[in-house]
């Protein structure tokens, strides 16, 4: 097996040994062959590993192959590759999310290269060449064993049926997917190399028509391995079907099989693994029979079908004992064999007979001869597998019937599952078979290619060159060819004597030393090797001429076809009728598990010929019309790899799955296409890949020569490329070399980048650097300056110190020394002057003092004058200096400044005194405050000490009794210790005595349970025979009740009969109530003026018009508007009147709960007392309530009407036209009259219904003992026909009648007595009946004359208060009649509690009706609670009115003008009337209205020029004014003529966007103005008074606001799917594949499916496209007047669909996950972003929904190596889940190698790290989902009285009001 390995030094010319390092990081030395040095295959570049498609790759070889496929399947978990038109399919053995809905919808109408390789890919592709080139397709699944074939098919066919859907309501894709449980069930089994591998091929043809939906499917089935029915290998086991049989033989309808467990049956247990880990056999019987119920098989063929199966098992069990060496015999009443026989329905004897013996056949005689035991085995083993074969072929058959469909096939899709090439330790005939439909597959499949690689090197015109491939035609002779092997073969199978010696002698002689491709094995006779395109294989010759002739007796087949088991004789049949459908197509398709019946003698005809066709013949032909009907389509190839023998999932065997490449094809491809041109561009990508590789001057405007010239340049030998029309070619590993050159390129660029920026970013640092030292040097040196400064400071200030110091002590020391000699000479001075003063004193002592004398004298004499002069001096000098002070003061004294100058030394005294005062108030507060301070500390310091004393105190005390406690607690622990030691010993007792309980306990618990044991298998026992015996009960009690029920019948019939007699009995007293009906009709007859009213009219009409009149009483004054003076003194007088009314209407309110509690009360206890009467029957009350009640809503319908006449009298005319004795009295009173004798009808009739019902109870009455008189009276009470009546009477004529002991003595003499007897006493029941009928008849009738009576005089106390109630104010009316209908009802409960005391039915009737009546005063209760409301709302607006014209009309009027002045209609010219905001229209325009604003309407132009909304604002005030006329009927017609209206534009018009938008914001609107204008204060919080006036009055609409509710998510909803449907084909364009920032993202080399897309582009979007359709969406919206929340919402939904289908795409194609699709990815969505801002829509949501798109997007960029990244990736990728984090890590791919690869240790780590995250494990988001949407209120502040309607709209019949 090859090996990576990197070369650690380059190789030179000559070099013998290669230095390696294998990717487990070994060294190794690689020694070249000395004969051809060949170099090991070079290893594709790393951005090329693990591509999409192999034929992508430079490097096309073995190694290169193997490992791609490595790559993808270990490290990125993908299991499918694409190697040119083949997908590689390599088992995960683990099931993978890739196969849901999902994934099926976002491959569908993908090109086949655009999405990551998917079986449904491969699918898509089919189905659309077939739509496309009008040409039939097929799939080619094929692999060894456990490969994964059946899966891949399954899926093919799902998608399909899910994609194309059915032609018809048959569900046929249904059926299709139903056909593989059967088809597994019958074809499947456990092989030790795959759990369920199919041992049969088959060909599926999925049937389309023209519209290419699904109409039918057909079956082909090739080579059934019939051995496996009875006989498995080791660890294998037989066919599914067996063991589902045997796991639900417990089932009640499987009891006849007589089965039982799979190691029973010597068929079922051989293999000794009758268990599938995993899987439910039952389960998957349940399965089994759900898809032929679907399928149309019947329950009772799908019971046949499981009987031939369980008497195959049990055929198996079948035993022989040997008589001789020749000859076995069976036991004589054989358990299996007789269990064989019943269940197939044959003899026994005829059997066990031919089991054992067969029949020879000579040209003259016949010979029976007996079989040895191993013989009768073999028979018996080829029977078992015959039948099984028979029974595959007739559910193939059924499968195919139930498939096919009676509409004409347009084209079909075939899906072929067939074994792919096989080799074991030892080869049969199968894998001969199975190896030679491979050969011819594998021709088909090479033509194929070879074909194709010829197609596009003609399509781009380059010169053709033969490509030699490998041709297996030679083998395919060897095989098929005259004098072939199978040739051989069926010559070797006529001879008598033949065997499979002499056949493979004959295979020598004619074959070795001549083919090439056989040879003999060395060591064997019997065998010989075949060299096939994929290995050599071994075959042994043992067992080939049985398996080909497949031997059955005739004999036995007999026996089966006389079975009288339909079914089995139907498996049996001529070859012509057993033929399955597809073998009988005009095609002449053969089945190939068609058996040859060996004959005992050679029957003439074709049917003989037939007969004798062999198993090989059978394959050869059937693989021939195979070949012809694949040629004829357009093939698709699915090859399966297995990748390891151990099903372990997702490991990888190298040396296994090369073997299985080199069998399946997919190197042969390889090297097909490696042998040419495999790697081709087009000349766009070519340019955008290598663009960096040209020079400016060498890029042209003609991209091909740009191409050419570069080509030329970097390649010289023109070998090896070729230009075609469109694409370039290139030999193998140029394109390697071309990266090669593209990556020098870029490295030798990013070297330069690296090194300008290395240099830009050293300079940067030395600059820095520099920088920094300078600013160091800068601060060091300012410091070291200051330092020296400092320095020299401080020497300075040390010389000055020592200079002052040194002066200092100098100067001292002088001082002293001065001062001494000073003193000295002072002392010395003082004694010499003192000396010489003596001497002179002596001398001159007289002298002196004359001197002293005459001196003072001369200075006193001096003195004086000079203080004279001086004195004078200074009076001259003030003098003048006073004068001049003077002027000065005077001029001073004229300035200000005088002033200043002297305040201002007054005011600097003051501030300092101020200052001063102050500072000593200061002083004093914090003396003050120390003081306090000082206070307080020693009051505390105080209270502590005597706290401290009194604790002592208290201390002492408690010391004391402590002492005295310590004294007792001894005592006590004394005591108690003494008690501890009796506990203890008492505890041991106790426990003693518990131990011996706890063994009683034990042995009692023992005993008990052994009993309940034994009670409870008693239980079972009882509850089995309870069980039997309630069988056997229920048994009896229904045939007892059948019996009953026969008998019962036949009593209704006699009964029946006695009836009828009663008719004419009962016909007299029907003309009696005629006549007294009559004499009734003309006691009150009616005056002329008087118009009956309809006394079916319904009742419910009445009970709305009390509310009515007041809603129009109410809605009067805002009709009534006319601006005049005098309005102003009716609005206030209206206004008290309404107010005091309110008052009113609340007390009576009150007084009338009062009265209800009353009448509930009573009621109670009249219920209480009932209660202690025998009861009643209800159906006459039920009855006559029910008349009562009609007539009591038509007595009201009609008191309404007279209110309703009074009230329009009142309002239109003046209080005079309305006075006693004018005409319009008179006309009123008229009414009055007929109403009245209404009234009195109605009471008649219901008093006479009353009599009637009463007399016919006391008429029926039974006097005879005889019968039961309450069940008769119960019987006639239920009577309401009067034919039932007499059929009573008569009945119980008879059974008053004695019955004779003896019907044969009828005619006796004692019987006609008896007969006569009984007639009187019939005759006498009559009369007396009659009797008291006349009586109750006269008694009824008084009753009536005086009620008649009663009735006048209430018609006259009803007159007089009517004229009452006229002259009564309008709005004191209401209540005297709510007054005189609670005085009338108490007087009238009264009368008739007292009329009914004794008469407890009528009683019960009065009862019902005061229910009623109670009810009925309930509902005006709460009418008379909505009309306070409304009285009150109306009192608010009133208020308001008055408040604001009291101001400048009420001063001048005085107030008793105000009450004194009367009302009266005063002539005052109208002023142009103020619109109400209400639209007028018929209730016949109400179709037109409808019409022309909904249904003709166009968005457009009522978007552009008119309001937004408006047909919502005009449909709402259509409905205003129908509220305001009270007019329920058409508020319901036009709202659901509206809503049905808006539903037939949307169904027109629902995939216009403009439509839509317009009719959702118009709804909107709609809903949201019946909010507004409801009248509820929630929503009228933000109206203005005027909005609030016009309010709905009269209707709620609520749910009709739920209905407008529901019909706006509907149309939200069907906004999405328009705006999806627009948006969906731009976004993976615009989002993905667009390069919006250009250059940052290189195209890879591509594979063939890029060039085989099935569409060509139309177009390509960009995200300017995306951007502009969403400007084109909200502007739309804006214009309509959508809500600003709607849109939001709408928003977020667009932006939800964009990030789900991107990020969806993402996730499916590899070729996207990159780290510059990355930055393109966040461009775009950063685009996205600035839109929202623009259109201030970033708190819509929208921008969250993008989250996962954003995530992905940077897990692409951000790096993916240490621990921390990924810790780093796990917080923050919190948006996607960790199945989508995985995939895209899986799918990085490097566009360049630059760029590094995603560890499959990091990703472990990733998963470890998110394994307790805790979301969905679905991989694509789902792009289908909505949010819910949601309507917030938006008022409008439109006024709707503003609202003109243009002509435009053609609206004319409506009018404002």
């Amino acid at each position: 097996v090859w090996k990576s390995a990197e070369l650690l030094k380059d190789y030179r010319q000559g070099d013998k040994v290669l230095q390696l390092r294998l990717e487990e990081g070994k060294d190794l030395e690689y020694c070249l062959d000395p004969k051809t040095k060949e170099l090991p295959p070079l290893r594709n570049p790393d951005i090329l590993v693990g591509e999409n498609d192999l034929t992508a790759l430079s490097y096309l070889h073995e190694p290169a192959v193997l490992h791609n496929l490595k790559v993808r399947f270990i490290d990125s978990k993908l299991i499918y590759t694409y190697c040119g038109i083949v997908l590689v399919a390599i088992n995960p053995y683990e099931q993978l999310p890739i196969y849901g809905e999902d994934i099926i919808n976002a491959y569908s109408g993908q090109n086949m290269g655009d999405m990551d390789p998917h079986i449904f890919a491969v699918a898509e592709e089919a189905y659309k060449q077939m739509a496309r080139d009008e040409r039939n397709q097929s799939i080619i699944v094929s692999g060894e064993s456990g490969a994964g074939k059946t899966v891949s098919a399954k899926y093919a066919m799902r998608y399909f049926a899910t994609v194309s859907g059915s032609a018809s309501e048959a569900n046929v894709e249904e059926k299709v997917l139903a056909s593989n449980p059967i088809m597994e069930s019958i074809g499947n089994a456990k092989t030790t190399r795959n759990d369920n591998s199919s041992r049969f091929g088959k060909y599926i043809e999925i049937g389309f028509d023209k519209r290419y939906r699904i109409i039918g499917a057909n079956m082909r089935t090739y080579l059934l391995e019939k051995s496996r029915v009875v006989f498995q290998a080791e660890e294998e086991r037989n066919y599914h079907i067996f063991y589902q049989l045997c796991a639900s033989a417990a089932l009640s309808e499987f009891k006849t099989l007589r089965l039982g467990n799979a190691d029973y049956f010597h068929y079922t247990k051989q293999g000794g693994s009758p268990v599938i880990d995993g899987i439910d056999d039952a389960e998957e019987m349940v399965n089994t029979r759900q898809a032929c119920t679907l399928l149309g098989i019947s329950d009772s063929y799908q019971m046949g079908i499981f009987r031939i199966l369980a008497g195959i098992l049990h055929l198996g069990n079948v035993g022989f004992t040997s008589r001789d060496a020749d000859s076995c015999t069976i036991p004589p009443k054989h358990e299996p064999l007789t269990i064989f026989c019943d269940l197939m329905g044959v003899e026994y004897e005829e059997m066990s007979h031919w089991l054992c013996h067969r029949k020879l056949a000579t040209a003259s005689e016949t010979y029976i001869k007996p079989i040895s035991k191993l013989q009768a085995i073999n028979a018996r083993d080829a029977l078992a597998k015959h039948i099984y074969a028979k029974l595959f072929s007739w559910i193939v058959d059924h499968v195919n019937k139930a498939l096919h469909s009676t509409v004409k096939q347009h084209s079909f899709i075939g899906v072929l599952d067939i074994y792919g090439f096989e080799t074991f330790e030892i080869n049969s005939f199968e894998q001969f078979c199975i190896n030679y439909a491979n050969e011819k597959l594998q021709q088909q499949f090479n033509m194929h290619v070879f074909k194709l690689e010829q197609e596009e090197y003609m399509k781009e015109e380059i010169p053709w060159t033969l490509i030699d491939f490998y041709d297996n035609q030679p083998c395919i002779n060897l095989i098929e060819a005259k004098l072939g092997i199978l040739d051989l073969l069926d010559e070797e199978c006529k001879m008598p004597k033949g065997s499979d010696d002499t056949w493979a002698q004959k295979l020598y002689n004619t074959h070795l030393n001549k083919c090439t491709l056989f040879e003999k094995p060395r060591m064997s006779n019997k065998a010989f090797i075949i060299q096939h395109f994929a290995d050599k294989v071994e075959y042994q010759c043992e067992g080939f001429l049985e398996k080909n002739k497949d031997t059955v007796y005739e004999e036995q087949i007999k026996v089966l076809k006389s079975s009288k088991f339909k079914m089995l004789s139907e498996l049996f049949k001529d070859e012509e009728k057993a033929l399955s459908p597809t073998s009988a197509t005009p095609s002449g398709r053969t089945l190939l598990s068609r058996t040859a019946v060996k004959p005992a003698k050679a029957r003439p005809g074709q049917a003989s010929k037939e007969h004798k066709k062999t198993v090989g013949h059978q394959f050869r032909n059937s693989l021939h019309l195979l070949m012809e009907t694949l040629n004829a389509t357009t093939p698709h190839y699915v090859r399966c790899i297995k990748p390891n023998d151990f099903k372990f999932p997702f490991t990888f065997d190298e040396k296994r799955a090369v073997q299985q490449l080199r069998a399946c094809g997919v190197l042969e491809t390889i090297r097909i296409s490696a042998a040419g041109f495999p790697s081709r561009w087009t000349y766009q990508e070519f340019f955008s890949r290598y663009r960096v590789l040209m020079k400016q001057k060498d890029v042209l405007s003609n991209r091909k020569q740009t191409c050419k010239n570069v080509l030329e340049k970097l390649i010289l030998d023109k070998d090896k490329y070729q230009f075609g029309k469109t694409k370039i070619f290139f030999r193998a590993g140029q394109v390697a070399y071309l990266e090669k050159i593209r990556a020098d390129k870029l490295r030798a660029a990013c070297i330069r980048i690296q090194k300008t920026i290395r240099g830009w970013l050293m300079r940067k640092k030395y600059l820095r650097m520099r920088k920094a030292a300078i600013t160091i040097q800068r601060h060091v040196r300012g410091y070291q300056a200051r330092c020296y400064a400092m320095f020299l400071r401080r020497t300075r200030a040390a010389t000055i110190i020592e200079k002052f110091q040194r002066m200092y002590v100098v100067r001292k020391r002088y001082r002293l020394m001065r001062a001494a000699a000073i003193a000295l000479q002072s002392h010395l001075r003082g004694y010499i002057a003192r000396n010489r003063y003596q001497k002179v004193r002596r001398a001159s002592h007289k002298a002196i003092i004359i001197q002293k004398y005459t001196r003072g004298w001369l200075a006193r004499v001096h003195y004086h004058r000079s203080l004279k002069a001086i004195i004078y001096l200074q009076c001259c000098y003030r003098r003048m200096s006073a004068k001049r002070e003077l002027k000065k003061l005077k001029i001073e004294a004229r300035s200000v400044e005088r002033y200043k100058k002297l305040n201002i030394g007054m005011e600097n005294k003051i501030m300092q005194l101020q200052r001063k005062i102050d500072e000593q108030n200061k002083d004093y507060k914090s003396l003050l405050e120390k003081l306090i301070s000082l206070e307080t500390v020693y009051k505390t310091e105080t209270e502590k000490l005597r706290n401290d004393v009194e604790r002592l105190r208290m201390s002492e005390e408690e010391a004391k009794n402590a002492t005295n406690r310590v004294l007792i607690l001894q005592e006590e622990i004394t005591k108690l210790r003494k008690e501890l030691h009796q506990t203890q010993s008492e505890k041991k007792t106790i426990e003693e005595w518990a131990d011996k309980y706890k063994q009683e306990t034990e042995k009692l618990v023992s005993e008990l349970k052994e009993q309940n044991v034994l009670l409870k298998k008693e239980k079972e026992e009882l509850n089995r025979c309870i069980h039997d015996q309630a069988k056997e009960i229920t048994e009896t009690i229904e045939k007892k009740f059948i019996e009953e029920t026969k008998q019962l019948e036949l009593d209704l019939n006699d009964e029946r009969l006695r009836y009828q007699n009663l008719l004419n009995e009962f016909s007299r007293l029907e003309e009696r109530y005629d006549d007294l009906k009559d004499e009734v009709n003309l006691m009150s007859i009616p005056k002329p003026g008087h118009k009956r009213t309809d006394s079916t009219h319904s009742s419910n009409e009445s009970e709305y018009t009390f509310s009515s009149e007041i809603t129009e009483a109410e809605d009067l004054p805002l009709r009534m508007e006319e601006p005049s003076e005098k309005k102003a003194l009716l609005d206030m007088s209206l206004f008290l009147k309404l107010q005091k009314r309110v008052t009113e209407l609340e007390q009576e309110k009150q007084s009338l709960q009062d009265e209800l509690d009353r009448k509930e009360e009573l009621a109670l206890r009249t219920k209480a007392k009932e209660e202690e009467r025998p009861p009643l029957r209800g159906a006459e009350l039920e009855y006559e309530s029910l008349k009562r009640q009609e007539l009591e809503s038509e007595n009201k319908k009609l008191k309404n009407e007279l209110n309703e006449l009074q009230k329009a009298l009142m309002e239109k005319n003046p209080p005079e036209v309305t006075a006693p004795g004018a005409p319009a009295y008179r006309v009123l009173l008229d009414h009055l009259t007929s109403v009245s004798e209404e009234l009195e009808v109605r009471k008649e009739e219901v008093l006479i219904l009353r009599s009637q019902l009463v007399s016919q109870k006391e008429a029926i009455q039974p006097k005879n003992t005889m019968t039961d008189s309450t069940v008769l009276l119960e019987d006639v009470q239920k009577m309401k026909d009067k034919g039932e009546i007499a059929q009573a009477y008569i009945g119980l004529k008879e059974t008053n009648r004695q019955t004779p002991q003896d019907y044969h003595t009828l005619n006796e003499d004692g019987e006609l007595w008896l007969v006569y007897d009984g007639l009187k006493q019939a005759n006498r029941l009559l009369e007396s009946q009659l009797q008291s009928q006349k009586k109750s008849h006269d008694n009824e009738l008084e009753a009536l004359r005086g009620e008649i009576q009663s009735l006048k005089e209430e018609n006259n106390r009803q007159q007089q208060l009517l004229a009452q109630n006229l002259q009564l104010p309008p709005e004191a009316r209401i209540e005297a009649s709510l007054q005189h209908e609670i005085t009338r009802l108490t007087n009238e409960n009264l009368f008739y509690e007292e009329l009914y005391a004794d008469d407890p039915m009528k009683y019960q009737s009065y009862r019902i009706s005061l229910y009623k009546r109670m009810i009925d005063l309930m509902e005006q209760l709460e009418k008379q609670d909505k009309t306070v409301r409304k009285l009150k709302k109306q009192l608010k607006v009133f208020a308001k009115k008055i408040g604001e014209l009291e101001v400048g009309q009420m001063e001048n009027i005085s107030p008793g003008q105000i009450i004194d002045e009367p009302i009266r209609p005063v002539n005052i010219p109208r002023k142009e009337k103020d619109f109400q905001g209400m639209l007028e229209y018929k209730k016949d325009d109400e179709p037109k209205l409808v019409k022309n604003l909904i249904l003709d309407l166009k968005p457009r132009g009522v978007a552009v020029n008119l309001i937004p909304g408006l047909p919502a604002y005009i449909l709402f005030m259509c409905v205003r004014h129908a509220d305001y006329l009270n007019d329920d009927q058409k508020v319901r017609s036009l709202l659901t003529s509206t809503i049905n209206g808006i539903k037939k534009v949307l169904k027109k018009r629902g995939d216009d966007f403009e439509t839509v938008s317009f009719w959702l914001s118009n709804t909107c609107r709609f809903l949201h103005c019946l909010k507004q204008y409801s009248g509820e204060e929630g929503f009228m919080k933000h109206n203005t008074p005027r909005q609030n006036e016009h309010c709905l009055t009269n209707f709620d609409l609520a749910e009709y606001r739920q209905v407008l509710s529901d019909l706006a998510i509907q149309i939200y909803q069907q906004l999405v799917r328009v705006f999806e449907n627009i948006l969906q084909p731009m976004i993976v364009s615009g989002m993905l594949e667009h390069e919006t920032i250009q250059g940052v993202s290189g195209v890879k080399p591509t594979g063939l499916r890029k060039r085989t897309s099935s569409i060509a582009d139309e177009g390509t979007y960009t995200l300017d496209s995306i951007v502009r359709q969403l400007n084109a969406f909200h502007s739309v919206m804006c214009q309509h007047g959508m809500d600003p929340e709607l849109i939001k919402q709408v928003v977020k939904q667009m932006f939800y669909i964009i990030g789900a289908v991107t990020l969806n795409n993402l996730l499916l194609r590899k070729d996207m996950c990159s780290w510059s699709k990355g930055m393109q990815i966040r461009y775009n969505v950063s685009q996205l972003e600035e839109w929202l801002r623009d259109k201030n829509l970033m708190n819509s949501g929208a921008k969250e929904t993008l989250e996962p798109l954003i995530q992905a997007a940077q897990l692409l960029q951000v790096k993916k190596k240490t621990d921390e990244d990924a810790e780093a990736i796990c917080s923050m990728c919190n948006a996607l889940t960790t199945a989508q984090i995985v995939k895209v890590l899986n799918l990085y791919t490097p566009v360049n190698e630059f760029e590094e690869r995603v560890s499959v240790s990091f990703i472990r780590t990733i998963q470890m790290r998110l394994r307790d995250r805790k979301d969905s494990p679905q991989l694509l988001m789902d792009a289908k989902h909505i949010f819910p949407v949601t309507f917030p209120f938006n008022p409008s502040s439109l006024a709707l009285e503003t609202i003109q309607i243009p002509a435009s709209l053609g609206l004319a019949f409506i009018s404002r009001v």
